[in-house]
């Protein structure tokens, strides 16, 4: 089963970012939950270790919201992704059976390192890119639709 809370944590951060440069008001988990076609506890719930890592403020109330905690510039990817996914790794190895042979002997150990090395290499490329070079990056696909059409 694939985990999409990247994805919809990135999204929801990217509105956030977009709205911070309309110097827009914050956005509800309503508002949120409308453009992430989800229900708004589960936004509640996407912002929670977001909020706790600083990368966004929220206010409670009739003109509260979410709004970015730091300038788009300051936020890395690999920051939303650690916050999104918490310390879960990218994979796990299957359930360990009876030691029988090279393979069933050192496959967990083995499958170990492999994930560490895979969430190294996601890490740093998600730590190279921002928030705000990933907003450049969605305006860039929108100029070259729009020139297409």
């Amino acid at each position: 089963m694939l985990d999409i809370r990247f994805s919809r944590a990135l999204k929801l951060m990217l509105m956030l970012a977009i709205a911070d440069e309309h110097d827009s008001t914050a956005l509800s988990s309503a508002q949120l939950a409308g453009k992430l076609d989800a229900n708004p506890s589960l936004v509640r719930k996407l912002l929670v270790p977001l909020v706790d890592a600083g990368l966004v403020v929220c206010a409670k109330g009739r003109a509260g919201g979410a709004r970015l905690g730091r300038p788009a510039d300051d936020i890395t990817l690999a920051e939303i992704y650690r916050c999104a996914v918490g310390d879960k790794p990218l994979w796990n190895c299957s359930p360990h059976g009876e030691q029988v042979c090279l393979v069933t002997e050192h496959a967990s150990e083995y499958f170990a390192k492999l994930t560490a090395e895979a969430e190294e290499a996601v890490l740093a490329s998600l730590g190279d890119r921002t928030l705000a070079d990933s907003v450049r990056e969605l305006r860039s696909l929108s100029d070259k639709r729009a020139a297409m059409s």
